[in-house]
């Protein structure tokens, strides 16, 4: 469900960003190999939803070198599991795939990093069949113990 009021997005982001985490949860390379997509999950903690922002670096940078291509709250990958993945389609083409999302909002249809110009688009209605329940976060963690 889309919704278009983007002061109730915003407001819910900031939100979020005011308590917790801010933590890096995906990172996927460009075919190109110059360019990572990464998706970075803000827990505002027990009365929130998850939000997600996609950023496009340099290779190997810090998620705070790029632009911040797009933001999503509640965003699930299925009914059990938070939050999107990034999918390159082309050197010059992210997809930013998820099954639902409170809000959502594409901040810039077209990032230029170096010398890079990526197409940003985001997909909903992508069901991830193999996403672990809970957040991303969560289930990194989980996996490294």
């Amino acid at each position: 469900m889309r919704v278009p009021n983007v002061t109730v997005m915003s407001v819910a982001l900031a939100a979020a960003c005011f308590s917790t985490s801010e933590d890096e949860v995906a990172r996927v390379t460009s075919p190109s190999g110059r360019l990572d997509a990464v998706l970075v999950e803000i827990n505002g903690g027990a009365t929130t939803s998850f939000g997600y922002y996609a950023y496009i670096v340099p290779h190997g940078k810090k998620y705070q070198r790029g632009p911040r291509v797009a933001d999503l709250y509640a965003a699930g990958r299925s009914r059990q599991a938070s939050g999107a993945n990034l999918r390159w389609e082309g050197p010059s083409q992210l997809v930013i795939e998820y099954l639902t999302a409170q809000q959502e909002k594409l901040n810039r249809p077209l990032a230029v990093v170096g010398q890079d110009t990526i197409i940003v688009s985001l997909r909903s209605g992508v069901l991830d069949t193999t996403a672990p329940g809970g957040g991303m976060l969560y289930n990194l963690e989980k996996g490294r113990h």
